[in-house]
C-alpha cells in the first residue's frame, strides 16, 4: 500500500510538472516607462541661459551701449556718474553697471543680461538693486525682465519700470 501512496504522488508531481511546462506562458507586464522629467524652472537671477544669445535688431544701438558713458540714478548724482560696463560673453552680452554716492551710503547696482538692442531700446533681465537712497535704509532689490528706451531724443536709454518698488519714480539711466 505504501508503494502505491508513492506511485501515486510521483504521478501526480510528474503530472503538475508537465501541465505547468504546458500551460501558456505567464505574460509579463510591459516594462514601465520612466516619468517624464519635471520642466527645468529658469531662476530669473541666473543672468544666461545654455543656448541664449543677444538679438541685435538695431546695430546703432548695439555700438551706443557697447561704448556707453556710464549710468546714474537720479537720488545719487546726476553729474558723477556711475561705471556702465557691456561684456559679450559668448553670443550673450552682460551688463553690469555700479553707482555709489560720494557722500553716503547710497548705491546703484545692475547685473544680468542684455536679452535684446533695437531702435532706441534695449532690454534686460538680471538683478537691479537700490540701497540707501534717497533715504537710509530703503532697499529696493529685483530681479526680471527690464525694459530701457530714448525718449525725447535724449542721450541716454532710461528705465520704463519707474515705480517698481514702493512707489517712488527711480530714473536709471544709461549714457551715450
Amino acid at each position: 500500500m505504501r508503494a502505491q501512496l508513492l506511485s501515486v504522488f510521483a504521478t501526480m508531481a510528474l503530472a503538475a510538472c508537465t501541465a505547468a511546462s504546458d500551460a501558456p506562458p505567464v505574460s509579463t507586464p510591459p516594462p514601465q516607462a520612466a516619468p517624464a522629467p519635471a520642466p527645468v524652472m529658469r531662476d530669473p537671477a541666473e543672468p544666461s541661459w545654455p543656448g541664449e544669445r543677444t538679438n541685435i535688431l538695431s546695430q546703432t544701438d548695439a555700438d551706443r551701449l557697447l561704448h556707453n558713458k556710464g549710468a546714474t540714478l537720479q537720488w545719487i548724482d546726476w553729474d558723477r556718474r556711475g561705471t556702465a560696463v557691456v561684456t559679450p560673453e559668448g553670443q550673450l552680452w552682460r551688463l553690469r553697471a555700479a553707482q555709489s554716492a560720494r557722500d553716503g551710503k547710497g548705491r546703484l547696482i545692475l547685473d544680468g543680461a542684455v536679452l535684446e538692442v533695437g531702435e532706441g531700446y534695449f532690454t534686460f533681465r538680471g538683478r537691479i538693486r537700490i540701497a540707501d537712497t534717497p533715504d537710509p535704509g530703503r532697499v529696493c532689490d529685483q530681479t526680471k525682465t527690464w525694459h530701457f528706451a530714448i525718449t525725447q531724443n535724449r542721450r541716454y536709454y532710461r528705465l520704463r519700470e519707474f515705480e517698481w518698488c514702493d512707489g517712488l519714480t527711480d530714473y536709471i539711466d544709461i549714457y551715450f
